[in-house]
């Protein structure tokens, strides 16, 4: 690792870079151009192709970058990696932090801004309310995509944007989960908790289409949620301006469907629904993909 630093520190030799998985433009000299891949270490520029054959740069079809959301991670997404990159896509799948709302969206939007050309972005769950703000000042997000999600306006957390007295029938309360205390850099004071989904209610809550074995393995790998992030509010909502599509989850028992139904039509998405607990992006993949499919043939 040491010997990987010092190399990216001194401008490794020409076509070593590649070696490491770091391409960029050359000059006449061929060593790497000023402001092409890694201008300094940890800082991708936003013309480097670091991301290069991730991000699809020079192809006529835009990037599809999803977004995960709380108690998950980006593996949920891996069948519809496999259809959309089938279907001649460029495709990323985000590591959403999920430490809070503002810190989050602006991780997404940095990973947004290292990729050239369009970009269809998917947001599932909490990635929801992240992808509302994170597209926010990004010009080539063409299309939003929320897939059983938050649509947040400006001023809702996920914690009022599905208000229960208005929309009830969300099972993932006190009752559903446990939490652990945990310091985080986003929240007020540095001081956090955790918030997961009990092993004994994930099934039930998160993972209702799929085998008892299969929603085991992922209540075990879940990711949590700090407070932090469930009650910060959002900001101007990239809806206002982006065009979007929601895939509303009918047999959602963590966010209700005439939830999802409100948030979707008042964003003036164009609507699909299917009859898919929470976690539609594993149970579903092929209704993810043709409405991501749907957004890019529309913006393309």
């Amino acid at each position: 690792m040491a010997l990987l630093l010092a190399a990216l520190l001194a401008g490794a030799a020409p076509g070593s870079s590649h070696a490491i998985g770091i391409t960029g433009q050359t000059g006449a000299t061929g060593h790497p151009t000023v402001g092409s891949g890694w201008g300094a270490l940890g800082r991708p520029s936003a013309s480097g192709a670091g991301l290069a054959g991730a991000t699809g740069a020079g192809s006529a079809k835009p990037t599809v970058v999803l977004v995960h959301g709380a108690f998950a991670d980006s593996s949920g997404w891996s069948q519809s990696i496999s259809q959309l990159t089938g279907d001649g896509f460029s495709v990323l799948a985000v590591a959403n932090p999920l430490r809070g709302l503002t810190a989050d969206s602006d991780y997404v939007r940095s990973v947004l801004q290292t990729i050239a050309g369009p970009i269809v972005l998917v947001g599932h769950s909490y990635g929801g309310a992240v992808i509302t703000n994170a597209a926010r000042g990004v010009p080539n997000v063409r299309a939003l995509v929320y897939v059983g999600a938050f649509v947040p306006d400006t001023g809702e957390s996920i914690a009022s944007a599905a208000d229960p007295s208005r929309f009830p029938g969300s099972l993932l309360g006190p009752s559903t989960t446990i939490v652990r205390p945990v310091t985080n850099p986003a929240a007020a004071g540095g001081q956090d908790v955790d918030i997961y989904i009990a092993l004994d209610a994930f099934r039930r809550v998160f993972a209702g289409d799929v085998s008892a074995e299969r929603a085991g393995v992922m209540a075990r790998t879940q990711r949590p949620l700090t407070a932090t992030a469930n009650f910060e509010p959002s900001g101007e909502p990239a809806w206002r301006t982006v065009p979007s599509w929601d895939l509303i989850t009918t047999a959602d028992n963590a966010i209700p469907p005439a939830a999802q139904q409100f948030m979707a039509e008042r964003a003036g998405a164009h609507i699909s629904t299917v009859a898919s607990a929470h976690d539609v992006m594993v149970s579903h993949p092929a209704a993810v993909t043709k409405i991501v499919e749907q957004a890019a043939r529309a913006v393309s």
